[in-house]
């Protein structure tokens, strides 16, 4: 038996009975209304999670039923059918929360789609909904220390146990990951937990300077050791003494500059360019890279002895498509974040914008996230943060334009869907299953539909 209640709203008696027979014999509960008043007085009382509306009726309309619907249920999924719809009745159902729109005549075998489609969404809905819920009961020490750090994911847990195991030792860590991960943020929880969390903590990206600014950085200059160097300068191992020092993108690192820090890895002392002063340093080492350190050894280009210096203990975090289950507790810190930012009341994110979120590959992981959630807290005009206009902002592909305004209804429909599925179809590559995903409907859905469309 299927679980679902559903109310059909149809005020000719034989289409009414067509559909109530049909869902019936695949085990829906069922409830029929020849008119919206009746309907709308039993929503509460039999709580449908589907409601089926023609659009013309009286003494309601089918919009008129919809919003009433909304009104006592806004969680109700509905799908209006309609032998005489404009694109502007589609519009405005679609504006309301209708989920799907269908013309008649249709077969029954249509019609199971159409709902075994919006049951797939009730129940994706659901597991969202159980995620948000568990975010919400999550306790606080997970969170404690770990600033912009947000995750309840069982991969984020063991980071988080792991940085607490590690933090009050001075091992060596070496923290990989892709680009938007949050590798300094780790970095910066590991110090703030340690021993030497009073004393300075900083920062030099080895990727950014070439050999000689970078020896200069690290190891500091005497006056007059090179052309402009009017003055001492101490490097970063000198400013960090008693502290932490961490070694940004460090596979970066030249194969000649490996050698220099080998040596002050080893044997924790060095020589500021242009200086014969042997100085003594006592930092603790933290690196992070991008980059897979072990190919680079497999190649020649990074010293093997220094990645076992450098990686006593290492720390692998995984990118957020890995992890999509944080994106709910990720979105509503960048949220209030981004309100406290822009002097501004807090948002908040729609379920299917949320949904769409979920969805997105994230190449650029929190980084990207974070960013465009910046962007929609300043262009949105709304307190509710839309799918439409998170839609908009992540791809231009998912943009809705007025291509389909002069076609009738059932044409419009027909080819702003088969549109979708040959977009959806590219993305994948051709992958049905995975278009199917991008699509948000189950993989015989989306073959039934390729035959519709002839586009097997």
């Amino acid at each position: 038996m299927n679980g679902e209640n559903i109310f059909v709203i149809e005020d000719n008696d034989t289409m009414r009975l067509g559909i109530v027979e049909t869902l019936r014999r695949d085990g829906y509960k069922v409830f029929d209304f020849e008119n919206g008043p009746a309907a709308v007085k039993e929503c509460e009382l039999k709580n449908p999670a589907i409601a089926i509306i023609d659009l013309k009726m009286e003494p309601m309309n089918g919009i008129e039923v919809l919003a009433g619907l909304k009104k006592k249920n806004p969680l109700i999924e509905a799908l209006m059918i309609s032998a005489y719809g404009t694109v502007d009745d589609a519009v405005k159902a679609m504006k309301l929360g209708a989920f799907d729109f269908m013309s008649k005549p249709f077969s029954p075998d249509e019609l199971r789609i159409r709902i075994k489609k919006i049951c797939e969404k009730i129940s994706s809905d659901r597991k969202l909904q159980t995620v948000l819920d568990q975010n919400k009961l999550l306790s606080e020490e997970y969170f404690s220390g770990y600033d912009d750090i947000i995750g309840s994911s069982e991969a984020m847990k063991n980071i988080f146990m792991l940085v607490n195991q590690v933090a009050g030792k001075d091992s060596a860590v070496l923290i990989q990951g892709e680009s938007g991960t949050g590798k300094e943020l780790i970095a910066k929880a590991i110090h703030k937990k340690s021993l030497r969390a009073e004393n300075a903590f900083i920062k030099i990206n080895c990727g950014a300077l070439n050999d000689n600014l970078l020896e200069s950085e690290l190891f500091g200059h005497e006056k007059g050791s090179f052309t402009g160097a009017i003055k001492q300068k101490k490097g970063r191992f000198e400013l960090a003494d008693k502290g932490t020092l961490l070694l940004d993108e460090v596979g970066d690192v030249s194969p000649a500059m490996q050698v220099k820090l080998l040596r002050v890895l080893q044997e924790g002392e060095f020589e500021r360019v242009g200086g014969e002063e042997t100085i003594k340093s006592d930092v603790r080492i933290i690196s992070s890279t991008n980059k897979n350190l072990q190919k680079l050894i497999s190649e020649g280009k990074f010293r093997e002895d220094l990645f076992y210096r450098l990686s006593v203990i290492p720390i692998n975090l995984p990118p957020l498509r890995e992890r999509k289950e944080d994106i709910p507790a990720l979105v509503n810190h960048f949220l209030k974040k981004m309100a406290g930012k822009n002097r501004q009341p807090s948002k908040e994110m729609e379920t299917e914008g949320l949904k769409l979120l979920m969805e997105y590959p994230w190449q650029g992981n929190i980084r990207e996230l974070e960013n465009l959630i910046e962007r929609l807290v300043v262009v949105s005009d709304s307190k509710i943060i839309d799918a439409g206009l998170i839609a908009r902002h992540l791809s231009n592909s998912m943009k809705i334009t007025n291509a389909y305004d002069n076609l009738p209804l059932e044409d419009a429909v027909y080819a702003f869907e088969k549109s979708l599925i040959v977009q959806a179809m590219k993305k994948a590559g051709g992958v049905k299953n995975r278009a199917a995903k991008f699509l948000g409907i189950s993989t015989s859905v989306l073959y039934y539909k390729l035959e519709k469309f002839g586009l097997l």
